[in-house]
Order: structure tokens, then sequence, then C-alpha cells
């Protein structure tokens, strides 16, 4: 047995097949009725209908707590049983029914849903009396205070998107009537929702000017993006109520809509797994909050891995299957031992490809006779390593270590000069001192994967050919990105770039961002002021020449995003920093920016002793400066509430309330299933659970043990 087939975990126990392998459990239940398709087809059509995981468990419980649905075709049964049975039919199935109406029985072809019941177009629309005419037909729609109307009966407040031409003229008299009337028909395709998004603004039209955070309907926010993509001034992108940053708005919660970071906020809670506070991805049988990495890494979720064959987390989904983390996607290529064409690895002996379930294939070799796993050779003549001829026995450059085609040492020097030689062919002067700290690199394919990078290759080619200076305003054109950080940090260690205080630059670029922000000419020199000619002039001047930290850096963007929430609530509110009052301010105080009150106090007073406005914000005093503990005062503090038995418990333990139960058993060497338990037990209160275990009495343990020992002597 080769390694990777060691390796592979089998089926888990005590896992139902409906979890485990939902698929064939729906194919052996149709192929038990239905005789007409074979299976092949049958798996074909169920992987067309249910396609992810969760859907494809849902149908297969529904199939087996009730599997007459497939001869019947009567609901209750979620959509997807519906859908499997329309699509067994037009596959040509003749024992499976089609789907039945609930009400009158016919057969349908396509299907609508009330609850878990299937109706036909005729019997599923609901009926009501129409507040006009007082029939009761199918609703078509609700008018402005929310009554039924039928079809024939619409309403009679003119046309919509003439309403919302008049009310956007109002506030933005420069924008054009047919820009207007593209974005409302872009925002509300159907003539309902038009009508909607019209008593929407005509009701409110706060909501196009910075109040849309809390419209009743979705389409007033599609419509404020329209206009302002159109170039609209007076018509203002709504703040998120949560965090006050002006972003895409994602779910409605409590009335107001929030981002999808205050979203997940919202329904953060903690984890039945682990115990991380965090949005629930899903929920497990017993209807328990499951984090994600919770839900991916359930054994019930874990797949087999089309390349090693382990039963591991998926990574990716290919054509071909599931991989894990550990396996990259594989090249489609004709495998040199069965001969098929399909993802395939290159074999380090043979320097051939070969595809996964070769590599884990058994055969007896043809060389010495012996059953061995097959390393080269094909099926009918299959050969184990000792027998197959090496294809590379030395590098060809260097002529040392026998490998398949070029050692990492060779290679990496040949992608140096490919990448750092200049027009003239020779090495760029200015890369000499990179090229050979990264021609030292152990081991070598380290370099390697790094120079295969797009960012890395690109950048160093354009520098090498004259394209690009080197310098750090040429990497600040690039488009900021994790690898261009790293490659710059790579270039100031070995020499090749001076440094520079890169904490100063990134807070230069966050400046620069948080001004564009702002639209009104106003705001944003009165925030430029405050940022560049206060703030960073002021920290300029601590540091005295020498780099600033994180820290440091960290407070003056907390101080310039308060800043930035005010001036936006302010405009939203049509006011300024000028004519806002302290009754106004207070209104600001207590609404939901509770995050940047603080941050926004030191502009507020900053603009009070300038004289911008007469507003007073209280002030938190200052306790002198600090510096940051270093990792060995982290370690000592650590230690010491740890094995200090002279500090009360509940100081030693004060903390724990914030920690989850993974941090905790980490720090306490006990497994998580235990921290989790102990946390059930205390009901989340670790300092009082805690201080209770100190509590008891140890003598009679202590007593108990002396006495075995004793009797034992």
């Amino acid at each position: 047995m080769t390694e990777q087939a060691s390796r592979a975990v089998a089926e888990p126990a005590g896992i139902p097949e409906v979890v485990s392998d939902p698929i064939s459990v729906t194919v052996d239940l149709i192929c038990h009725i239905e005789s007409t398709l074979g299976r092949d087809e049958i798996e074909a059509v169920v992987l067309g209908v249910a396609g992810g995981r969760a859907k494809r468990r849902k149908l297969a419980q529904a199939l087996v707590e009730r599997p007459t649905v497939l001869t019947d075709g009567r609901s209750p049964g979620p959509r997807a049983v519906g859908d499997l049975l329309i699509a067994l039919v037009r596959a040509g199935a003749t024992t499976t029914s089609l789907p039945r109406c609930a009400e009158c029985g016919k057969a349908l072809q396509t299907l609508q849903r009330r609850g878990e019941d299937w109706y036909c177009s005729v019997c599923g629309p609901i009926r009501k009396p129409c507040a006009v005419c007082g029939e009761e037909r199918p609703v078509d729609r609700s008018d402005r205070d929310g009554r039924p109307r039928c079809r024939r009966c619409p309403p009679d407040d003119g046309d919509p998107t003439q309403v919302v031409v008049e009310v956007v003229a109002v506030i933005d008299p420069a924008l054009p009537t047919e820009v207007v009337a593209e974005a409302v028909k872009a925002a509300a395709t159907q003539p309902s929702k038009r009508h909607q998004l019209a008593w929407a603004v005509q009701d409110r039209p706060d909501l196009l000017t910075g109040a849309g955070a809390e419209a009743s309907t979705p389409s007033v926010l599609r419509l404020i993006d329209k206009l302002c993509d159109a170039g609209a001034t007076g018509i203002v992108r709504p703040p998120c109520p949560g965090c006050g940053r002006v972003m895409s708005l994602h779910r409605k919660i409590k009335g107001r809509w929030l981002c999808r970071n205050c979203v997940a906020k919202s329904r953060a809670q903690p984890c039945s797994g682990c115990g991380r506070i965090r949005e629930a991805a899903a929920r497990d049988q017993a209807g328990r909050p499951l984090c994600p990495d919770c839900l991916v890494s359930d054994p019930a979720n874990l797949e087999h891995c089309v390349n090693c064959g382990r039963r591991r987390v998926v990574s990716t989904r290919t054509p071909d299957g599931p991989l894990c983390p550990g396996c990259p996607p594989l090249p489609t290529l004709t495998c040199s031992i069965c001969g098929q064409y399909r993802p395939c690895g290159i074999s380090r002996l043979t320097g051939q490809p070969w595809c996964p379930s070769c590599q884990n294939r058994s055969g007896r070799c043809v060389g010495c006779e012996t059953l061995k796993p097959i390393r080269s050779g094909t099926l009918d003549q299959p050969l184990c390593q000792s027998c197959t001829v090496v294809a590379f026995p030395d590098c060809p450059t260097c002529e040392t270590s026998p490998r398949a085609g070029q050692c990492p040492h060779c290679r990496l020097h040949l992608r140096l000069r490919e990448l750092l030689t200049g027009p003239d062919g020779a090495t760029h002067p200015a890369l000499r001192p990179l090229e050979q700290d990264l021609a030292a690199t152990d081991p070598p394919g380290t370099a390697l994967r790094w120079l295969s990078k797009e960012p890395v290759a690109t950048v160093l080619a354009d520098i090498a050919a004259g394209r690009r200076q080197l310098t750090h305003a040429a990497l600040d054109e690039l488009a900021p990105r994790p690898m261009i950080a790293h490659l710059r940090s790579v270039l100031v260690a070995t020499g090749t770039l001076p440094p520079r205080d890169e904490q100063m630059a990134r807070l230069e670029r966050f400046l620069d961002d948080a001004l564009s922000t702002q639209t009104d000419p106003g705001q944003r020199q009165l925030l430029h002021h405050y940022a560049v000619w206060h703030l960073l002039r002021r920290l300029r001047h601590r540091t005295n020449g020498q780099a600033a930290t994180h820290e440091q850096v960290a407070v003056v963007q907390y101080q310039v995003r308060g800043a930035v929430v005010l001036l936006d609530w302010l405009n939203a509110q049509r006011l300024t920093l000028a004519t806002c009052g302290q009754a106004d301010l207070e209104r600001w105080l207590s609404g939901d920016h509770t995050s940047c009150h603080r941050h926004a106090g030191h502009f507020v007073r900053w603009a009070a002793r300038q004289r911008l406005t007469t507003l007073s914000f209280p002030a938190t005093r200052w306790q002198g400066p600090t510096r940051a503990l270093d990792d060995q005062a982290r370690w000592d503090a650590a230690h010491r509430l740890l094995h200090d038995d002279t500090l009360p418990t509940r100081d030693r333990l004060q903390l724990a309330t914030e920690l989850p139960a993974a941090l905790l058993a980490r720090m306490l060497g006990i497994h998580i299933d235990v921290a989790v338990a102990w946390q059930h037990i205390s009901a989340g209160d670790w300092t009082t659970y805690a201080a209770d275990v100190s509590r008891r009495d140890p003598r009679p343990a202590l007593e108990g043990r002396s006495g075995k020992e004793n009797g034992s002597a």
C-alpha cells in the first residue's frame, strides 16, 4: 500500500448515510421504482437538480421519510423534490409521477409553493377581497395603505416614475430627467415595486439625502446608487447606522439597513462547537448555531480528496471532485500509466504525468515479478520503483541531485536571470543585492514559489527592463496588495531600496482616501486642516525623525474616522460644523455611532479651539504617555497571574470572562472539549466558577491519597 493510501481516512462511524452520501441514497430510491432510466442517467438528473450539499441532504431526507412521493407526486415536500420529479419525467421516466396540485390534483410542469404544498398557477395565488371592487380575486399588488388590489384595479396615484422625477428635481435640479427615469427603471423593474419606490420617496424625500438606511424598500437604495453613479451631487449615499461608514447596505435589521459587517455582528452568538462568538453559518440537528470553521470541519461535512484520497476539509471544488487544503488543483493531462485524460501530477521519478488513481495503484511488476506499488510502465506492463529507469539521473546543468529535470538551485538561478536581466543582457545593477540574497535562499523552492507569484514577477521584470523606476514612489503607484507590501519589505531588507517610515506612509495614504470621500469642498478643507495640518504635523513632531509605531498611527486613524463619521452625519442632516447646535450634537451622541463618539470628541474640541464652532465636548483625562509592553513583559505578567497564589483568584481570572473556550484551553493546557464543558457548567461566568473551585477544601482528596499511599506501603 502506498503512503498516500495508508493515510486515507475511513468513513467515520455514526454518520447517517443521508448525511454522508445523499446522492447515492436518492439514486437508490429512484432506481428501486424506475426501470426506464439507467443509474448514470438518474444520477445526472439528481446532480442537476440538487447542486449544493445542504440541498442534497434535504432532498434525500425527504425521500427517505416518504418515498411514495416518487409515484404519487403529492405534497407536502421541499421544492427540490418537485423539481426532481419534473426533471425525471422530462428525462424519460415513466414510473415517476409529476408533482400534483395540492388543491385540484392537476399534474404540474412548473409549480408554485405555499409553505410545503405545491399548487398550480390557478390555485396557487392567494385570493383576498379587492379594496376597490370588493371581489375576491388573486392579489396583484398592495396599495399605499397596504390593502390588496386585484389586477383590474391598479393604484390611481399616477405614473410612479414621474413622481420620483419630481422629488429628485427638487433635491438636485441639475440632474437630467432622462437620467432619473432610467435610474428608476433600473432600480425597480416591476410596476408594483416602482409604485412602492415612488410612495417611499414621496413620503420621505430625506431618504435621498442621507436617511436611506431607514427606507422601507430596497429599491430606494438601488435608486440612490444609480443616481450617484450618474453624477448627482444632491443625492447622498446613506452611512451604515451601525458603524457610520458609507458603504453598501446589506440587510434590514430592526427596521434599518446595515452593512454586511454590522449584520454579522448583530447576529453573532456563541458557537456550540468552539464557544467563539460569531455569526452562525448553519445549525446542527439540535438547532444549535455553528460558526463557519466548525461547519466545514464537522466530520459529516468532510469529503474524500480526489488527489490524496484523505477525508478532509474541502478547500477547492473542481469538475473532477473536491480537493483538500494540502492538494492544489492539478492540470488535466494524459496519464502515462492508464492513458486517461484527467488531472495529473508530475512524477519526480520519471518526469511524466500520472493521475491520483495510478499513484495509489499496486500491481505485479513485470521486472521483478513482485506485488508492489506501480511507479511507471502501463497497466498491462507495470514497473515498480526499483525497476523503473530514471529519466533524469542528474541535473543537466550541474550534474548533481538526481531528480526529474534541473535541481532547485539551478532552476532558481535560471529564474533570477530571466526576471532580473536588463536590455543589455546583464543583471540590472540596482537589483544585484536582491539577486545575491535570493540565490542563497535555503531551501531554494521557497524563493522559486515567491518569484512565481504574479505581482512579484511582473514588478521585478518591469524594473529590470526599465519600464518602472526602483523607488518607493513607483511602488506606491501600484494597487495596494499584501504581496506588493511584502515585495517592498524584501527590497528594503536586501538593501535594494532605502528604508522609509512605512507606518507614516500608510497613514498618508489613509488620509488621502479619507479626504477623497468628502464631496463637499468646505467639509473637505476642514478635514484637511484637522488631519494634515494638526494630527499629521503633531505626529511628525513627536516622532522627531524616528519611525512611527503602529499604535501612534492607529490613534490618528481612529480620530480621523470619528471626524469623518460626524461630518457625514452633519452632511446628511443639512448641517455644518458652524451651524450645528449643542442640541444637534447631543442628538448625535445619543444615536448609534457609539464607537466613534470618543474619537470624534477630539475633532470637536480642536474645532472649538480654532473658533470654528461653539460646541463643547467632554474629554477623558489623559494619564500621560505609555509604552507598549514587549513580549517578555507580557509573558512575565501571564506567568505571574498563572502561578502567583498570593493574588486573589477573582483578580487572576477577571479577564477570563472575555476569552473564548479555545483560547482558555490553550492557556490552561486542557482539551477544548473540557473547556467548553466548564464554560457550559459555569454559564459563561468563569470568575465565579474558578473562585468556587479555589474555595473547595482540598484536604479530603489529600487524605484519601495519603491513605492509599500508606496502605500500599
